[in-house]
């Protein structure tokens, strides 16, 4: 019988399907992309029409190894990876690795793994999608044309380990624009007048003025804009009888939103459950490619969570409409399935975000389920549900009154006469207002020309409000609206622009941070093509283009790269640096009578005496709630207990670029440091040195031998001077695992001796 090889990126994915496929298919993992463009250089050769120069992946390797020997066991080869660009791009790398004349390599794409889903799409296996992959290979290209030859020039004109991105930039731009505008806003003083008003049967009823002689009340034209007005306007009303005028009933209807895509997940998760969009996108993940249920093993619970089409498929809509049929009754199901437009942009190939199966409820999940990803589950089970689901409707009553013949009052009531989805489910808004007065309240049972009379009338000051700060939620709506960016992209910029520690969450906002505005500024005056809103749309649809085939990738490189780097030349020539910038800050010197300034070292901010190199103070600052500097005292030098064998004066603990040392009190007369050990001897055979605790480049702490380079010995656990109780190994590791916890372990593998830390032998 015929063997079948199928690549996937994911090890989780490759569980679930597995379960499905049975002994005739080996399903193995990639574990993301094999190769890319290398980390250290550009890695585009310019000259040679943009040949990206791909490098093998550290530690794929041996994944490639494997996945080769598989191949040559298999009659045939399926790649699927997910149903994107990116997921193109590793079939494709994949393909070219095991390229083979006689064996056929096709390409699937895995929108739900369900069993007939799955069997479905091996079914319709096509060939790896050629333009999909040019549109990944284009826009990487383009992103590391931009990011490694402007980044440099931030490091050189302003600060080390700086970067600029082609759509992260753009983000920034928004942030820092949408504070300008905060900053510049002058606040307006303005009034309402609210009267509570009674008919001849209850109950009473609040109105809001609305006209005054002859003219609406608008914050733009017709104001009332002082306390005198306001007054003057309650005196004229306070003893006249109040007419109503015109009663207008109507019945209203309020349809369900459209199934979740990519950016409304994102917004509804991070409006209702505070989730950042990164987060979603990581459970979403996970939900897609498959949670383990008990007996039935791994299954995908939702569709992908890449996409940005409302399409349902007309199983899923059957099983919807039965579902509810069910559940809620016919009353709460439309004579039809409810159709939305998907946009234009939207790659419609996929369908919406949804539950591969109705009948999974969050109920039935809850115990296979940690709390996060439930809730989002049920997010998007809600949604999905209330999308085929019946509109609300509701009865809406608008009164007009008339006061002293001059003075016109309205309220407004609502009484739902039929919930329909929402009963199930309500999406949130942004930024809460305080509504019309009376907009849900029980009216009297009135009439034209009826007569009510006034029981109060009160003025009420208010001042106009700036433009609100973005949060997550509508920075992703900006985005989407402006066509910066894909759905694939929106939680990678809104967690690279605080990483880079341009924008911070301020209550949940954005507020640029002093190093954002600087760079922000920079940028957009040397290239304002690159932070142009409408030119990153732009790019974003030639991608399209290529994708679709009617352009060609080069020529989106070449007419992108042409003034770009006239522009880049020139902004090397007339960037001014800034390293020596400093913001000023009130906050007072505790040395000297100078002022706090803030400056950016190779650690980040930090706050610096005006008045250096006179005063050498310096100090770290965090923000509080509101964003404002709060100074931070650096902690004391801790005393170690030990002697410098140098000077005989005491070593102190401190902190540095690759982790915790002993350095001597006496500094900078004597500069003796040494490395903090564990005490733990190296087991390298004929080695005299002693495991001490490192900090690897990006921040990881390893432990490696004191006589290093001569000793190489090096390990990730952290090694304890305790012997192993079951074989005698002289020590033991520490590790900590989500689902173990902290456990100590030999390090001799074929012992196995584990013990959970704090647990009695």
């Amino acid at each position: 019988m015929s063997q079948s090889l199928i690549i996937v990126e994911s090890p989780a994915k490759a569980r679930t399907l597995q379960k499905y496929l049975g002994k005739n298919f080996t399903v193995k993992a990639s574990v993301g992309h094999i190769i890319d463009l290398p980390v250290k250089t550009l890695g585009v050769d310019i000259a040679n029409d943009f040949a990206p120069q791909y490098v093998t992946i550290r530690g794929k390797g041996k994944i490639i190894s494997d996945l080769k020997s598989a191949a040559e066991k298999a009659d045939q080869i399926y790649l699927a990876p997910d149903p994107d660009r990116e997921g193109e791009a590793i079939a494709h790398h994949i393909a070219e690795f095991l390229q083979s004349k006689h064996k056929p390599i096709r390409r699937v794409l895995f929108h739900e793994l369900t069993k007939k889903a799955i069997l479905a799409a091996i079914d319709q296996a096509s060939e790896v999608n050629q333009q999909r992959f040019e549109a990944q290979q284009t826009r990487r290209i383009l992103d590391r044309l931009v990011g490694y030859q402007i980044s440099p020039l931030l490091w050189d004109k302003v600060r080390r380990g700086l970067s600029a991105g082609r759509v992260q930039s753009v983000a920034v731009r928004m942030v820092c624009e949408r504070e300008q505008a905060i900053e510049a806003f002058v606040s307006e003083e303005y009034w309402s007048i609210h009267t509570t008003l009674e008919g001849k049967t209850p109950p009473p009823f609040v109105a809001q003025l609305d006209q005054a002689y002859g003219k609406k009340i608008d914050l733009k034209k017709n104001k009332i804009g002082t306390d005198a007005e306001a007054q003057a306007i309650v005196e004229a009303v306070r003893d006249a009888s109040f007419l109503v005028e015109s009663l207008e009933k109507k019945k209203k209807k309020r349809n369900p939103s459209p199934p979740f895509i990519t950016s409304t997940m994102q917004m509804d998760a991070n409006r209702k459950l505070r989730f950042s969009a990164k987060k979603t996108m990581t459970l979403a993940q996970k939900l897609y490619e498959g949670i383990e249920l008990g007996a039935e093993g791994p299954t995908g619970l939702i569709t992908y969570m890449r996409t940005d089409s409302t399409r349902i498929s007309n199983d899923a809509l059957e099983e919807a409409r039965e579902y509810i049929t069910g559940a809620f009754g016919k009353q709460f199901l439309p004579a039809k399935a409810n159709i939305f437009k998907t946009s234009k942009s939207a790659q419609d190939a996929h369908e919406a975000i949804r539950p591969t199966d109705v009948r999974n409820t969050p109920e039935k999940l809850a115990p296979f389920l940690e709390k996060d990803m439930l809730a989002l589950y049920s997010l998007i089970w809600k949604r999905f549900l209330a999308c085929q689901m019946a509109p609300a409707e509701y009865d809406q009553t608008t009164i007009t009154l008339v006061a002293a013949q001059n003075f016109v009052f309205k309220t407004v009531g609502s009484i739902m006469r039929f919930p329909g989805f929402m009963a199930l489910y309500e999406e949130a808004v942004d930024e809460p207002g305080d509504g019309a007065e009376g907009e849900n309240a029980a009216l009297p049972d009135l009439k034209k020309s009826d007569t009510v009379s006034l029981l109060a009338i009160e003025p009420k000051q208010h001042f106009t409000q700036p433009p609100p700060r973005y949060t997550e939620a509508t920075l992703v709506k900006a985005l989407e609206e402006n066509g910066v960016g894909r759905p694939s992209t929106y939680a990678s910029i809104l967690s690279t622009i605080q990483e880079k520690e341009y924008a911070l969450l301020v209550q949940r906002k954005f507020m640029p941070t002093d190093l954002g505005k600087l760079v922000n500024e920079l940028l957009v005056t040397h290239f304002p093509d690159i932070l142009d809103i409408e030119f990153t749309a732009s790019m974003e649809e030639k991608l399209d283009e290529v994708e679709a085939g009617n352009t060609q990738w080069l020529k989106v490189l070449r007419d992108f790269y042409g003034p770009f780097s006239k522009t880049l030349d020139a902004a090397k020539e007339e960037m001014k640096s800034v390293k020596k910038t400093a913001i000023p800050t009130e906050l007072p010197c505790p040395l000297c009578a100078g002022k706090m300034v803030i400056k950016w070292g190779k650690n980040g901010e930090f706050l610096a005496c005006e008045n250096y190199p006179e005063c050498k103070h310096t100090q770290d600052f965090t923000r509080n709630d509101e964003g404002k500097i709060v100074p931070v005292n650096r902690e004391q030098p801790a005393e170690s207990g030990e002697l410098c064998e140098k000077c005989g004066k005491s070593m102190i603990f401190k902190n540095g670029r690759y982790g915790k040392f002993l350095a001597c009190s006496g500094y900078p007369t004597c500069k003796n440091i040494r490395a903090t050990t564990t005490g733990v001897p190296c087991p390298e055979a004929g080695c005299t040195g002693e495991l001490i605790q490192k900090i690897s480049k990006r921040g990881k702490v390893f432990y490696s031998c004191s006589q290093y380079p001569k000793c190489t010995f090096a390990l990730w656990d952290k090694p304890i001077n305790q012997p192993c109780p079951q074989c005698g190994s002289a020590y033991l590791l520490e590790r900590e695992t989500k689902k173990g916890g902290r456990q100590l372990h030999c390090p001799n593998k074929e012992c196995g001796y584990t013990k959970k830390i704090g647990e009695e032998e």
